[in-house]
C-alpha cells in the first residue's frame, strides 16, 4: 500500500514564527491576535493529522488561549487547564512549537500539562474537575506569601459535571481569593442564552461604568448608617440576585460565592481581551462564561465532536478523510469485546443495568446505550457519583456494570469500599485500560487496580487471558455471584480467536493450567498468559521446560493450585501488568509464607514508579515487559538458582 502522508495547509500570516514566549503576545493587536489564532488552529491539525492526539477539544479553546495569553503574564500569572487535552495551543505558544511534534511520543512532551515540562504548566491533569480546588490553593499561598498573581483556571464542560468542581467552587466563595474561573462551555452540558438579550448583558456586566457605579454605590451605603447602610446592601443584593437570576444562568454560581460574567463567545477574540481585562481588575472570585465551538475551524469535527475529540492522525487536514485504510483483519478490540457480551447478557436478562462515567464510547457501551437505552446510564465525569448509584440499583434487586477505566475508577475507591463492599452489594465493576495504555502516559495507565482492589474484603476479582475468558467472565460476574466483582481487562485488541456463542460459568476463584512443565512455574494475571506462552516456547529450546498457569482470579486465590505447583517446582515467577507491590505476585508469596512453602518467587511487574509516555512497545522496553527482556530476566533468575 502507498505511503500516503497528509499535505500541510497553508498558514495565511507568518505571526506565530516570531512567538518565542507569552510575553511576544502582548505587542500584538486585536487583528494580529486573531492571525495568530488561525495560525495555531492550522498548527493543531497539522500535528494531530500526522501524530494523532486530543483535537477537538484543543481546537475549541485556540482564540481563548490566545487572548489568555495576551491579557495574563505566564508563568508569573498562573493558567491551570482542566484534564489537560484543552493545552496544545497553550504548549504551542509557550516555546514549545519546535517540539510539540513529539508529543505524547516516548521520550518526548507529555499530552497533557506537565509541571516538570514548563514553568508555564502550572499544574498538572489528567483527570476531571481538579482546576478549581487547585487555583483555590495556589491563589491562598500566594496571599500568605505576599505575592500578587493572578491565578486562571479553565475548566471544560465536561468537567463541569463533576462534583469536586462544585465542592471547590463552594470553598472558594467562603475563601474569596482572587481566582478566574472560566468554564469553557461547548453547548454539550450547560445550555447557553442567546440573541440579543444574551450581548446586552454581557456589554452591561463587563461595562466599566457599570462596575465602578457599582463600586460607587456600594461606597456610599457603608458611609451612611451603620444599620441603614447594611439594610440597603441587603436590598441592592436581593435585587442583582433577582434580576441575574431571571435573566442569566449565572445565579447558581452566584449562590456560591463566584460573581458570574457571560455568556460571551469564544472564538471573538476582541470580546474575549476585553472580557479578560475587565477580569483582572476584579480582586474577588468570578466566573466567566465563555461559548465555544468543540472542533471549531475543522468541519468533520464540528460535525462529529465526539468522534474527534482524540484521533491517531493520518487524516486530510481539509476534509478528514483517512488517508491509511483501516487494517480490517485486525481482531475485535477488548472492550467491544466486552460491550458486544454485555448487550447479549442484557437481552436476555432485564435488571443488567449499564452505567459510565462520560465514557459511553470508549468503553464501547454505545452498543448498550442503542440497543437498550432505557437500561443505560450516563452520569458525566463523577465517578464516585457512578458507584453509589450503582449501589443503589443493587440494593433493589438489579444487576448494575459500571464499565470505566482503571486509571478513573481510583477516584471512587471510598465509594467501593463503603457503598459496595461493605454493603455486600451485587455490583460489576468492569475496569478497562487496566495495565499500560501507552501515549497517555502516567495519568492514564492502570497501573495500580489489582493492589488496592486487593485490599477490599468481599471483592471478587478476574482477570481474562483472552476475549472469550472475558465474556465467561462476565457471565459468571453477573449469574453466579451476588457480591462485588471486578474484571479487569486491557486497551487494544484481543487475540482474535473464535469466540463461542454461548457463555461458560467458571468455577469461582480456580486457574488453570495451559502448559505442563517441570521446574519452574509461570502464574500469570490476565492477558499477560499470553506473553508467558510466548516466554515459555523460547526457554523451551533451551531446555527449560516450564509450566504455565492462568490464574484467572486474584480473589479468591486458587490456593490449591499455588500449593501444586510450589511442591513440584522449584522456582516460581509471577506475572503481571500492575504494580510490584499489593498485586498477584504479593499475593501468592504471602500465602506461601503462611503454608510454609519456602519456594523462590520472581515478581514480574510494574515498577514502583510512575511510567512514561510513549507507544506501548517502547514502553514495554523501558520496564522490561517486552518478550526478549522478560526471557532472559526469567532464564537468569532459574538458572542463577540451580546452582
Amino acid at each position: 500500500m502507498p505511503d500516503f502522508r497528509p499535505v500541510a495547509v497553508s498558514q495565511p500570516t507568518n505571526i506565530l514564527s516570531t512567538i518565542c514566549s507569552p510575553e511576544d503576545l502582548k505587542k500584538l493587536t486585536v487583528a494580529e491576535l486573531q492571525g495568530l489564532a488561525d495560525e495555531c488552529r492550522t498548527e493543531v491539525i497539522n500535528l494531530v493529522s500526522l501524530n494523532g492526539g486530543h483535537f477537538a477539544s484543543s481546537l475549541g479553546v485556540v482564540e481563548l488561549t490566545v487572548a489568555l495569553h495576551h491579557v495574563y503574564s505566564s508563568p508569573n500569572d498562573k493558567i491551570l487547564w482542566d484534564v489537560g487535552h484543552q493545552a496544545y495551543v497553550h504548549k504551542i505558544l509557550t516555546g514549545r512549537r519546535e517540539q510539540m511534534p513529539s508529543n505524547r511520543k516516548f521520550g518526548g512532551l507529555a499530552g497533557f500539562p506537565k509541571r516538570a515540562e514548563s514553568a508555564h504548566d502550572a499544574f498538572g491533569a489528567g483527570h476531571a474537575s481538579t482546576s478549581i480546588s487547585a487555583a483555590a490553593g495556589i491563589a491562598v499561598a500566594n496571599k500568605l506569601a505576599g505575592g500578587n498573581e493572578k491565578v486562571i483556571a479553565v475548566i471544560g464542560d465536561g468537567s463541569m459535571t463533576g462534583g469536586m468542581a462544585f465542592e471547590a467552587m463552594n470553598h472558594l466563595g467562603d475563601l474569596k481569593s482572587d481566582v478566574l474561573v472560566i468554564l469553557n462551555d461547548n453547548q454539550m452540558a450547560i445550555s447557553s442564552n442567546t440573541g440579543a438579550l444574551r450581548h446586552h448583558l454581557v456589554n452591561l456586566s463587563l461595562s466599566k461604568n457599570y462596575n465602578r457605579a457599582r463600586k460607587l454605590l456600594w461606597k456610599s451605603l457603608s458611609l451612611s448608617n451603620n444599620e441603614l447602610g447594611e439594610r440597603a446592601k441587603k436590598v441592592v443584593r436581593k435585587l442583582e440576585a433577582g434580576v441575574k437570576a431571571a435573566l442569566t444562568p449565572g445565579a447558581f454560581f452566584e449562590a456560591l460565592g463566584l460573581r458570574y460574567f457571560g455568556p460571551i463567545d469564544g472564538h471573538n477574540m476582541e470580546q474575549l481581551v476585553k472580557a479578560l481585562k475587565e477580569m483582572q481588575s476584579l480582586p474577588h472570585p468570578k466566573l466567566l462564561h465563555v461559548i465555544t465551538t468543540k472542533g471549531k475551524g475543522f468541519k468533520p469535527a464540528e460535525e462529529n465532536q465526539s468522534k474527534w475529540h482524540a484521533h491517531n492522525g493520518g487524516f486530510d487536514t481539509t476534509t478528514g478523510e483517512l488517508l491509511k485504510s483501516a487494517d480490517s483483519s485486525l481482531p475485535p478490540k477488548y472492550q467491544e469485546v466486552f460491550g458486544e457480551a454485555l448487550v447479549e447478557l442484557a437481552l436476555k436478562e432485564s435488571k443488567i443495568i449499564a452505567i459510565t462515567a462520560a465514557m459511553p464510547s470508549g468503553t464501547s457501551l454505545d452498543l448498550f446505550q442503542k440497543a437498550l437505552p432505557n437500561r443505560f446510564f450516563d452520569v458525566g465525569i463523577a465517578e464516585p457519583h457512578a458507584v453509589t448509584f450503582a449501589a443503589g440499583l443493587a440494593s433493589q434487586g438489579f444487576m448494575p456494570v459500571f464499565a470505566v477505566y482503571s486509571t478513573f475508577l481510583q477516584r471512587a475507591f471510598d465509594q467501593l469500599i463503603h457503598d459496595v463492599a461493605l454493603q455486600n452489594l451485587h455490583v460489576v465493576f468492569a475496569i478497562d485500560r487496566a495495565g499500560l495504555v501507552g501515549e497517555d502516559g502516567p495519568t492514564h495507565h492502570g497501573a495500580f487496580d489489582l493492589s488496592w482492589l486487593h485490599a477490599v474484603p468481599g471483592l471478587v476479582i478476574m482477570a481474562p487471558a483472552d476475549e472469550q475468558e472475558l465474556r465467561d467472565m462476565l457471565s459468571t460476574a453477573l449469574h453466579e455471584l451476588n457480591c462485588p466483582v471486578a474484571i479487569r481487562y486491557p486497551r487494544g485488541n484481543s487475540t482474535g480467536m473464535i469466540l463461542r456463542n454461548n457463555f461458560t460459568s467458571l468455577a469461582i476463584g480456580k486457574g488453570v493450567l495451559v502448559k505442563e512443565g517441570s521446574g519452574l512455574a509461570l502464574l500469570c494475571m490476565g492477558t499477560m498468559t499470553q506473553k508467558a506462552l510466548e516466554v515459555a516456547a523460547i526457554l523451551e529450546q533451551e531446555g527449560i521446560h516450564a509450566t504455565v498457569a492462568n490464574m484467572r482470579f486474584l480473589k479468591p486465590l486458587d490456593t490449591e493450585m499455588i500449593e501444586e505447583l510450589a511442591s513440584r517446582s522449584t522456582h516460581l515467577v509471577v506475572l503481571e501488568e500492575n504494580s510490584m507491590i499489593g498485586g498477584a505476585g504479593s499475593a501468592v508469596i504471602d500465602h506461601l509464607n503462611a503454608k510454609g512453602l519456602h519456594r523462590p518467587v520472581l515478581k514480574i511487574a510494574l515498577p514502583d514508579a510512575f511510567v512514561t509516555h510513549g507507544h506501548i512497545d517502547d514502553l514495554y522496553r523501558e520496564i522490561g515487559f517486552d518478550t526478549p527482556t522478560m526471557t532472559e530476566n526469567i532464564k537468569r533468575f532459574y538458572r542463577e538458582g540451580q546452582r
